[in-house]
């Protein structure tokens, strides 16, 4: 199959490398341009980036895809299909419509719950037990078309969106290489249902600052696993702000670190960051301040 593939962050690169295991052409791989990221704003190339070039794929990193002139590209390729996987843009109908077999979607979650663009955290934040990968075709709607197929995932109590992004891309890469096949065969989509939607909106670093008089101690362990390392976590210890890298939900021994309460029971705090400084043990921290 001639695949035009499209991503961005490190949760496309397994499905990158599946199809051009699986022996697809992929004249291209489309993905954003470098940033400047970092104290020193130096810039950072998308991990999808270095995964083409040890592929030996030709890439290219247009500013919008929206424009003309990386539309006409697109067109040119002739694509059999557009498969995309955390790409950051969304795709216009000028390019929606170039592929034969349509544009395919790797969705971290188990669609209609998660739309949007933050579904791992999300999916942290609302405490389910189980998330999952949908393989999905694009509307011109965010993540409202039909679906060809899901695997589902289940959420450990300390996975991060970290570990969890982890285990999601590796299951996705699986789905897309496996689905495919039987989308080329003829497979047709399904519908999503219109119970169960939820949306799974961009977090900022106002949902990271902790406020423990509303919060239970749950909660708190569910920002800090979701939220980390962006947009962050702050609480205030010892009259400073600081980020709460890690914690947790104390058992009936006593653990090591800062006990806090809640609003519903306590809460653990093991790993700051004061600004300026590098992460260390709260206990440190403390003996820094007095």
């Amino acid at each position: 199959m001639r695949i035009i593939f499209v991503g961005t962050s490190a949760f496309a690169v397994p499905t990158l490398k599946a199809l051009a295991a699986a022996g697809h052409d992929i004249p291209v791989v489309i993905t954003q341009p470098d940033r400047p990221a970092g104290r020193g704003l130096e810039l950072r190339e998308p991990p999808v980036k270095p995964a083409a070039r040890e592929l030996g794929l030709a890439m290219e990193q247009p500013a919008r895809i929206r424009d003309p002139e990386a539309i006409a590209r697109l067109r040119a390729v002739a694509p059999d299909a557009i498969v995309l996987a955390a790409y950051g843009q969304i795709l216009p109908r000028e390019v929606l419509g170039i592929p034969r077999l349509g544009p395919i979607n790797l969705h971290a979650s188990l669609l209609p719950r998660h739309r949007g663009p933050a579904p791992i955290a999300w999916a942290i934040l609302e405490g389910d037990k189980v998330t999952g990968v949908s393989v999905m075709r694009m509307e011109e709607r965010l993540d409202t078309g039909p679906v060809y197929a899901q695997q589902q995932v289940p959420i450990a109590t300390e996975d991060t969106v970290e570990s969890l992004e982890g285990q999601l891309a590796e299951a996705g890469a699986q789905l897309m290489a496996a689905t495919l096949p039987r989308i080329e065969a003829g497979l047709k989509p399904e519908p999503q249902p219109d119970a169960g939607v939820t949306y799974a909106r961009r977090l900022t670093t106002d949902d990271g600052r902790l406020d423990l008089t509303a919060l239970s101690a749950i909660e708190v362990d569910r920002r800090v696993r979701a939220l980390n390392p962006d947009p962050g976590v702050w609480i205030d210890v010892a009259g400073r702000s600081v980020r709460l890298l890690r914690g947790h939900v104390p058992g009936s021994a006593a653990a090591p670190g800062l006990e806090v309460m809640t609003a519903s029971g306590r809460y653990v705090v093991e790993i700051v960051q004061p600004p300026g400084k590098q992460a260390m043990p709260v206990d440190a921290f403390l003996r820094g301040v007095r």
